[in-house]
């Protein structure tokens, strides 16, 4: 059975950083797309960030420039390193492997979704 784990979350003050991690058990992600989401209070869960199996990225809008997202094989562990953080930056953090797409991330996910890591920002 997949599981991913998030952990890594905080709280901390406009333009500080954090860096979330997130462990895959219960499959190789290798040969998997991987992604980032979160989800603010009262919004829907909204795309991040995602890595391909050949080390591509995408970054939403919002985040170009701050985030950097990073896989480690060998640990089957996604990361994001997030700076320079703004209080709308504050939400729960997801992580998801999409092993159904080739080795990219197109949304076909393939476990369910974790608990989770908050993240807080404050002015």
């Amino acid at each position: 059975q997949v599981q991913l784990v998030e952990s890594g979350g905080g709280s901390v003050q406009a333009g500080g950083s954090l860096k979330l991690s997130c462990i895959v058990s219960g499959y190789i992600v290798r040969s998997c797309g991987m992604a980032w989401y979160r989800q603010a209070p009262g919004k829907e869960r909204e795309l991040v960030s995602t890595i391909s199996m050949n080390y591509l990225t995408t970054y939403a809008d919002s985040v170009k420039g701050r985030f950097s997202i990073s896989r480690d094989n060998n640990k089957n562990t996604l990361y994001l390193q997030m700076n320079s953080l703004q209080t709308e930056d504050t939400a729960v953090y997801y992580c998801t492997i999409d092993c159904n797409s080739g080795g990219v991330y197109r949304g076909r996910i393939s476990n369910p979704w974790g608990r989770g890591t908050q993240v807080t920002v404050s002015s």
